[in-house]
């Protein structure tokens, strides 16, 4: 994982980039002690192999997830015990300081592109969207997931649920937002620190991934953000939902998946050299991948990628056609 790849004085200097996670039941003694080191603590319950929010829960006593309590599956009269094993779980430690608006929880999706992992090679998408809850957060009713969960299909099942309104807002809205609040400096400093957690992710679990140049993955990061503007990463979905709620997700998601096969290039159009396409901008290759101004104004590099507009103007159309236009002039 990302802390035995960089070690713990790189994760310290961070102050943590996700929560205290355990799998259960293999971790659950080990688990254990650490609830006790916390007892007033909540803790998030996610099913390893289950997507759409199902399946999740908190809870705050250990009675509550006994049946993951890790036990010899050998008798003692030396039977093998027969019970069916329980499904594989991840727990966490609940976030219970999020960042609200309108007094309400919200995580949010960025898209990664991977086209490859050796060298590594990543690819940022503009464009995102802010998960909302309907119900006014609170950490009383731990029980209650239309407040803890933001998952659009836990969501759009709450009474006062409004389809057309939906529950998302666009990431260069929630950015927008945010730099109201709180100024750009401090948006732009939360904005890079996303970005450090996408390619440490990446590169604590390169070494492990089989490399094939005529594959890519599309990741969907989950990302939350506490009161404190600090981002925490929740989880990465190999195979993120590109079901739409709303037109506007619709949107987002068709030009999204025709600017990854634009990347991708079956057709071989694109030189290779391209640091856009579309609404991606390319933040990794082989290290750092830094904007233009740096590279026309001569300023030293600094030690992260400069070339990301995550939230920002998704100008992607004019992009396409620029970039179409140089590929039919350079074929006459």
């Amino acid at each position: 994982g990302i802390i035995a790849e960089f070690g713990k004085q790189w994760y310290q200097r961070r102050v943590r980039v996700f929560p205290t996670t355990f799998e259960l039941p293999s971790d659950y003694h080990i688990f254990v002690e650490e609830f006790k080191r916390s007892p007033n603590s909540t803790w998030i319950m996610k099913p390893i192999a289950k997507s759409q929010g199902k399946g999740i829960f908190l809870f705050r006593k250990l009675k509550d997830i006994m049946e993951w309590k890790k036990e010899d599956s050998w008798k003692v009269d030396g039977t093998r015990d027969d019970r069916e094993p329980v499904e594989n779980y991840v727990v966490q430690k609940y976030i219970d300081n999020p960042y609200l608006i309108g007094g309400r929880k919200f995580d949010i999706r960025c898209y990664v592109l991977v086209t490859s992992y050796i060298p590594l090679k990543v690819w940022l998408y503009r464009s995102g969207f802010g998960r909302m809850s309907n119900s006014r957060y609170s950490t009383d009713a731990i029980e209650d997931t239309y407040v803890h969960l933001t998952n659009v299909a836990i969501q759009k099942t709450a009474p006062d649920y409004d389809p057309e309104k939906g529950c998302k807002w666009s990431l260069i809205q929630l950015r927008m937002y945010l730099m109201t609040k709180h100024g750009p400096e401090a948006v732009e400093t939360l904005f890079r620190a996303m970005d450090d957690i996408f390619i440490k992710s990446l590169q604590s679990v390169q070494k492990i991934m089989i490399n094939d140049k005529h594959c890519f993955e599309l990741y969907g990061y989950d990302v939350l953000i506490d009161e404190t503007l600090k981002p925490w990463l929740l989880e990465i979905n190999a195979s993120p939902s590109l079901t739409a709620s709303n037109q506007q997700d619709y949107d987002l998601k068709f030009k999204l998946l025709h600017d990854v096969l634009t990347v991708i290039d079956m057709e071989g159009k694109l030189t290779g050299k391209e640091k856009r396409v579309g609404g991606f901008d390319l933040m990794w290759n082989d290290g750092p991948v830094y904007g233009e101004e740096l590279v026309m104004e001569g300023m030293p590099h600094p030690p992260y990628s400069t070339n990301t507009r995550l939230g920002g103007f998704n100008d992607r159309e004019e992009n396409l056609k620029s970039m179409m236009r140089s590929h039919t002039n350079s074929v006459k």
